[in-house]
């Protein structure tokens, strides 16, 4: 039997038992065979099986199936099939008879193999899996610690997934008409060009309007009674909003010119001025030095804390007083002796106290590289803001700062490229000069709003090609001029130019100096053979910083790049008179001591300060308190030993007559944070300390005596 598909494939079922083709087989029952096939008695064996054999399959006991004949799946059925014998009556002589029955076992056939992964051990792969197992367990105990084996879990995790509703209030639509006509459209474009008329006037022309509205409307026979009613309501509702909107233009434009206004202004400028003193009245007095005032409308509680705090201070006050009389046995210094009869006050360490600082959004980010006080008024101060490298050059600021509004600039004059030096005028004090990193001079006159310079160097032939390192008015000698003072605008650039420059109808200048490059003197030893002299690739010296005599304008400092000083004269631009060699590395700032004229201050990049004296080449004496560039020094404006100097680290205030070789005060700047200028507030003790991100900040000097003019002599 064949079975075949509708392709013509043959589908027929394969049996699970396949004979063996090399031998021949027996189309019998496996349960029951023929008494030959047993080799037993039993021939007549009355099979119990033969009432379930199926019907319909008549084999021969004795038929034999070739192997690979057609007939041999037919054949392969008569393993689960029993002959079909005729039924016959069994005597009892039959059922008592002895029948020998043979079971044999089958093929097994397997339904699932699992490899085992037991090996016995009298089998001949047992020392093969013996030796991988011991190799196995070597590698599993020299994992720990073993650089070769990293152990690592991972798990991804899926996240959620989450359903987002979002509700909102149901949108109500409406549906609205209204009926135009064509002098509905007509008037409601013309009520623009109509001027404010009176009430009389108003009436007749709206009986006029009226009329002419009414005999268009006979004209057009078309529109119905209820269209003209329509067209009227809609007529005034334009009306309406049309005049609406001119009396809101009217009201803007009304509140616009008030805003403009030149009282208004002047009003919001003293508002912005009472609101400034209230707010900072406390650090104002601190920093001109008048007593804090106490507002009289103090709460009782208030006034209360101030009681326990002045109680707590006044104790702690008694017990310092306590410890002083006790130590004042132990010492025998008359010094300190002195110092102990003092209040807690005057013997307390100087500090530095921090008031407010200069800063907004403007100047936030910018760095400060020079500051200047006005000449005349001691409140307004210009900073002006420019970065020293060239790979960090943006568009730079001047600013004029009044202690009136520590919180926004009183001038801002914008320049295209940085401020890197910036002074007030002596003689016209409204006058602001700013040096910049391409080299060009500005003057800018501050009484103005307008932000443009009232004079520039960019149309001078003879303009500096190097950065401004440093710009200042310089009054002539009173001997040279007679009664009358004569003011010069003095600056020095980095080509090594020192250049005087003429204010006129345009800005020009004339040099003063050409700084060139000074062989560094060696002292030849013994024995040495003379060295033939390097030829200099750039004859000029950069010049840095400058520096005229308090006293004699004629003369003045001049710091350079390559580390010299060289005093020089107006006379002579051709040589120097002396020069100062000390540093190793740039000249950043030189200043003359305004009490003892022949001293003098430097600072450079090789981490060092140095005092000097005019009449001598060697230095006095050297500071160096940190590892980093001094940047700016100053001296104090009511002591001959005080000086203030900032590298990128600290500022630090200097006294010569305590000590020379740590300051008094030293005071560290924030992370990130590097100071880049210091100046000395005018007949106030506070310091004025600039920084890398555009903060001026206001430090007040606390505990910081200036010595006694028989001290200052003694010293001397």
């Amino acid at each position: 039997l064949q079975v075949f598909d509708d392709e013509g494939k043959d589908v027929t079922p394969h049996p699970l038992f396949h004979s063996d083709p090399n031998t021949v087989v027996r189309k019998q029952g496996k349960l029951l065979a023929s008494s030959a096939y047993f080799g037993a008695t039993g021939s007549g064996f009355p099979s119990s099986f033969s009432m379930h054999q199926t019907s319909g399959v008549n084999a021969s006991l004795d038929e034999i199936v070739e192997p690979g004949s057609r007939r041999d799946t037919t054949a392969s059925l008569s393993d689960v099939q029993v002959r079909q014998e005729e039924i016959q009556e069994r005597t009892k002589e039959d059922l008592d008879r002895r029948v020998d029955i043979y079971l044999t076992e089958t093929e097994t056939i397997w339904m699932l193999d699992m490899p085992s992964v037991v090996v016995s051990v009298e089998s001949e792969d047992a020392g093969r899996v013996l030796e991988r197992n011991r190799i196995y367990v070597d590698i599993c105990k020299n994992r720990p610690g073993n650089d070769r084996f990293v152990e690592k879990m991972m798990q991804t995790i899926n996240g959620a997934a989450k359903n987002k509703e979002v509700q909102c209030d149901k949108i109500i639509m409406e549906d609205k008409g209204m009926l135009v006509t064509s002098w509905d459209l007509y008037n409601s474009f013309t009520v623009f060009d109509i001027e404010p008329i009176s009430k009389a006037e108003g009436s007749r022309a709206t009986a006029g309007k009226s009329s002419k509205s009414h005999t268009t409307k006979e004209c057009d026979q078309t529109l119905s009674v209820s269209s003209n009613r329509g067209s009227t309501t809609s007529s005034i509702m334009i009306s309406e909003s049309a005049v609406l909107a001119r009396t809101h233009e009217e009201e803007e434009c009304h509140s616009e010119a008030i805003l403009t206004s030149e009282n208004f202004q002047q009003n919001l400028f003293f508002m912005e001025r009472i609101l400034m003193e209230n707010i900072f009245q406390p650090k104002l007095a601190a920093y001109r030095q008048f007593p804090v005032l106490i507002d009289p409308d103090v709460t009782s509680d208030t006034s209360s804390t101030v009681a326990a705090m002045k109680e707590a201070k006044q104790e702690e006050h008694d017990k310092e007083k306590k410890d002083e009389e006790e130590q004042k046995d132990a010492f025998i210094d008359p010094s300190i002796v002195s110092d102990l009869n003092k209040t807690p006050e005057e013997i307390a360490p100087p500090r530095l106290e921090r008031l407010w600082s200069y800063i907004c959004d403007l100047t936030s980010g910018h760095n400060v590289s020079s500051m200047a006080w006005s000449k005349v008024n001691p409140d307004l101060l210009a900073v002006g803001y420019g970065a020293f490298d060239f790979k960090e050059q943006k568009k730079g600021l001047a600013c004029c700062w009044s202690l009136k509004n520590p919180m926004w600039p009183e001038r801002i004059f914008r320049c295209e490229h940085g401020v890197t030096a910036l002074d007030f005028s002596m003689g016209s004090p409204n006058l602001l000069a700013v040096g910049m990193y391409n080299g060009s001079v500005a003057v800018y006159n501050v009484r103005s709003c307008n932000d443009t310079a009232l004079l520039d160097s960019s149309e001078s032939s003879n303009k500096h090609t190097g950065p401004i390192w440093q710009l200042r008015w310089v009054e002539q000698d009173r001997s040279a001029t007679g009664d009358g003072k004569k003011e010069r605008l003095i600056c020095i650039s980095g080509d090594g130019r020192i250049t005087e420059w003429l204010i006129q109808k345009r800005l020009d200048c004339t040099d003063l100096m050409k700084i060139k490059r000074t062989e560094s003197e060696k002292k030849k030893l013994s024995g040495e053979k003379e060295r033939k002299r390097e030829a200099l690739i750039f004859r000029q010296a950069a010049g840095m910083c400058f520096d005229f005599h308090p006293k004699n304008t004629n003369f003045y400092l001049a710091g350079t790049e390559e580390g010299h000083i060289h005093k020089c004269s107006c006379s002579c631009s051709e040589r120097f008179l002396e020069t100062y060699r000390g540093h190793k590395g740039p000249v950043y700032k030189v200043a003359w001591n305004p009490f003892s004229t022949d001293m003098f201050l430097s600072c450079s990049a090789d981490w060092s300060i140095i005092l000097w004296h005019q009449a001598s080449q060697t230095p006095i004496l050297t500071f160096s308190s940190a590892t980093a560039f001094v940047h700016d020094i100053t001296w104090s404006p009511k002591s001959a030993f005080i000086f203030a100097a900032v590298n990128e680290s600290r500022v630090e205030i200097w006294d010569l007559s305590v000590s020379t070789l740590n300051p008094v005060i030293s005071c560290l700047a924030n992370p990130r944070v590097k100071f880049t200028s210091v100046l000395f507030a005018k007949n106030t003790d506070c310091l004025l300390v600039g920084d890398n991100k555009g903060e001026v900040s206001v430090l007040e000097l606390q505990n910081l005596a200036a010595p006694n003019s028989s001290k200052v002599r003694f010293i001397r």
